[in-house]
């Protein structure tokens, strides 16, 4: 068991109270067998259900996710993004993605039927104890419009669509036609994910945001320590968030290209510093469009 009430089970590493993770066997739903499996650059879109009676708290039911995880469901209505915690089985429809919870629905303001992108994401255990203890997580920034309309025109009739395909693939459509079909993933294929290229297609301007997790694999090869803290040039910088882990930290500042810095027993990730509060904003995006929509400008004097 490692330290800061944190535990490795399987080659990853999370809290305690999140485990065991449990991803169960495959199920058929009227002709169609749908098989659970951890991965983390899970990205789909497709149409949300209303969840079974007792559902509590910010939570959700999913076919194949492992239970818990955490996703960030976007309406594509509205751009409202919010984290959910999927606790359970379900919808128990092929015509569906995702069943919320009241509270869930409530919170994003989604309806039956409401398209939606329903994203992994691996969040601070601040905001996992937050969807623990059934209360809400603080919403995400809004969805740009042009990346909104580029989900909307990956979106099925019916079912659902992934937003990542293996290599040497087409992105493939779910379910665009009756009857609805899921896609079936075989966890033995060890064909390597890839990330479709939504960014392209947003109008000019306009940032997009990930189509698949920032965080890497604990199985990819070691990351490279990140750039020691910049000699302050300027008076501000982005914080992508603060974390309990130094390795965590440590590929987060990788992937955005920042640096560490300790403060009590938790490690900062921040890039800059930045002249002026302009060029810190548009940092901030591309750090928030790399998977850390809790990305903020900080003040550094």
């Amino acid at each position: 068991m490692a330290s800061d009430g944190m535990i490795n089970a399987g080659g990853q590493t999370g809290p305690q109270a999140d485990y065991p993770v449990v991803v169960g066997e495959p199920f058929t739903i009227d002709g169609i067998t749908h098989t659970p499996i951890d991965v983390l650059n899970h990205d789909e879109v497709g149409y949300a259900t209303i969840d079974e009676p007792g559902a509590t708290g910010i939570s959700a039911a999913h076919r194949t996710l492992p239970l818990p995880s955490y996703v960030e469901v976007t309406s594509l209505e509205s751009g409202r993004t919010t984290l959910v915690r999927v606790e359970r089985r379900g919808p128990m429809t092929n015509v569906r993605l995702i069943a919320l919870s009241p509270d869930a629905r409530a919170q994003l303001g989604v309806a039956e039927g409401t398209p939606v992108r329903v994203r992994r994401v691996n969040p601070p255990e601040e905001e996992r104890a937050e969807l623990r203890g059934d209360r809400m997580a603080s919403l995400r920034m809004e969805t740009p419009p042009g990346l909104l309309e580029v989900l909307k025109r990956k979106l099925p009739a019916v079912g659902s669509a992934s937003l990542t395909r293996t290599e040497g693939e087409e992105p493939a459509a779910i379910a665009s036609s009756a009857p609805a079909a899921i896609r079936s993933v075989d966890p033995n294929s060890g064909v390597p994910s890839t990330r479709i290229p939504i960014e392209d297609e947003v109008t000019s301007g306009t940032v997009a945001a990930p189509v698949a997790v920032a965080e890497a694999s604990t199985a990819a090869a070691a990351v490279p320590n990140p750039a020691p803290r910049p000699v302050a040039s300027g008076d501000y910088a982005v914080q992508a968030g603060a974390y309990s882990s130094k390795s965590s930290a440590e590929r987060v500042a990788q992937s955005i290209g920042g640096y560490l810095e300790p403060v009590g027993r938790l490690w900062r990730v921040r890039s800059g510093p930045f002249a002026t509060r302009g060029q810190a904003s548009a940092a901030l995006a591309k750090v928030r469009g790399a998977g850390y929509s809790g990305a903020q400008i900080v003040t550094l004097r």
